[in-house]
């Protein structure tokens, strides 16, 4: 049967508030709203052109992942580790990449390194100019990338969601310009990497998280709340 004019299944209904999500989603990660920061949805429905029943259902896929937090009659704000939290995610991340590390070497092969090596250079480009928001995605993208050279695609999905988490962790308890992880370091990876070095790569990777801990103080100022208008001028979407 032929559906009717303007008829449209639940799958379409969230596919159009996609781009909201996405536009978020990278906001947060890229840490331009901050652990802590109030997501009002009359504010968010105005920077988007969407109502609020369609914010309201962006915020909860948002929560879903752990991305927010939904307070009950008092709205939605950036989810904020806190110390245990921030050492938990990170301790995870270690234990599920290194552990990952000898299917990562069986399927590596001269493309992927290559692929690797593109990054290394796009996120030196990007710390050398202090472009926080690309050094922070070509970080997490750097990690994300060594993973999925296992094949193993529900790991790299979750290594996906950790490192979205990581941001959190580093916009709240990170030193200033602690944008993403140090380029050193991942060139050293690489290296190994290339080398086949198992054991070398494995206490690298350790080392390279133990690194990221130590640099984090568990310390930080309030953050002023953000203008949605400006920050999403370019992301409206019709109603």
């Amino acid at each position: 049967m032929k559906r009717e004019t303007g008829q449209r299944t639940a799958a379409e209904r969230n596919d159009s508030h996609e781009p909201v999500y996405q536009a978020l989603l990278t906001a947060i990660v890229e840490q331009q709203l901050p652990p802590g920061s109030r997501l009002p949805e009359e504010a968010l429905s105005a920077a988007f052109g969407v109502s609020r029943t369609g914010i309201r259902k962006v915020l909860q896929r948002l929560a879903a992942v752990q991305m927010i937090v939904l307070l009950p009659g008092r709205g939605a704000k950036v989810a904020s580790p806190d110390v245990q939290e921030a050492r938990d995610i990170f301790r995870t991340r270690a234990l599920i990449e290194c552990a990952n590390l000898p299917n990562v070497l069986a399927h590596c092969q001269p493309p992927h390194l290559a692929g690797l090596a593109g990054l290394l250079e796009q996120e030196r480009q990007a710390h050398q100019q202090q472009e926080g928001a690309a050094a922070i995605r070509l970080s997490a993208a750097f990690h994300i990338q060594l993973q999925a050279i296992s094949g193993n695609r529900v790991l790299t999905e979750l290594v996906t969601r950790l490192t979205q988490r990581s941001s959190l962790v580093i916009a709240a308890w990170g030193a200033p310009w602690r944008h993403g992880c140090r380029c050193d370091d991942h060139d050293r990876l690489v290296d190994l990497l290339r080398e086949g070095a198992l054991t070398p790569l494995s206490d690298a990777l350790q080392r390279h998280f133990d690194q990221i801990l130590a640099s984090l103080r568990f310390e930080r100022d309030a953050a002023a709340a953000p203008d949605f208008i400006q920050l999403f001028a370019d992301k409206g979407v019709h109603r």
